[in-house]
């Protein structure tokens, strides 16, 4: 029996591989081309509540990591082997989805600044536009008024 994880290793063991299976499927998602600021906050919110679901569910992996340290020591050779390839797999998979969630985050805060930037400046653009319409729309002084046309002109 001492070459047996206790019960609480499988429970953790699905708990993690629970949780990891349905993370890897959000962020599976197809990434869709997004134009309104509020949704992609919402979605940098799902990314960062899964962030930190992720380092809650880091001491369930470190159990982990210590239960097989300590198996390896009293178990056979291939009873401890085969529960290091599968605490190492699972590594492997936490730590392909902690990058991918990293650069996920990333890459829309990134969107999100450019998006706003380019908003700011549309807004800016509309506001000059409106300006050149009304210019544009004044009544025209009389040829014969020098001083209007030459304030004209350089307003122009």
């Amino acid at each position: 029996f001492d070459s047996l994880p206790p019960a609480h290793y499988k429970e953790t063991m699905n708990t993690i591989l629970v949780w990891m299976q349905q993370s890897e499927t959000k962020l599976s998602m197809p990434q869709v081309a997004i134009d309104e600021y509020e949704i992609m906050e919402q979605r940098l919110r799902e990314f960062k509540a899964l962030q930190s679901s992720l380092q809650e569910q880091q001491k369930g992996l470190t159990y982990l990591s210590k239960t097989v340290e300590d198996l390896s020591r009293k178990a056979p050779a291939e009873v401890s082997q085969s529960y290091q390839s599968e605490v190492e797999v699972v590594l492997g998979r936490w730590k392909k989805l902690s990058a991918q969630l990293a650069e996920h985050c990333q890459k829309l805060e990134e969107r999100m600044t450019k998006l706003q930037r380019f908003q700011n400046d549309t807004r800016t653009l509309k506001k000059w536009m409106a300006e050149v319409d009304a210019f544009l729309k004044e009544e025209w002084p009389a040829l014969g008024d020098s001083e209007a046309l030459e304030k004209q002109l350089e307003q122009c």
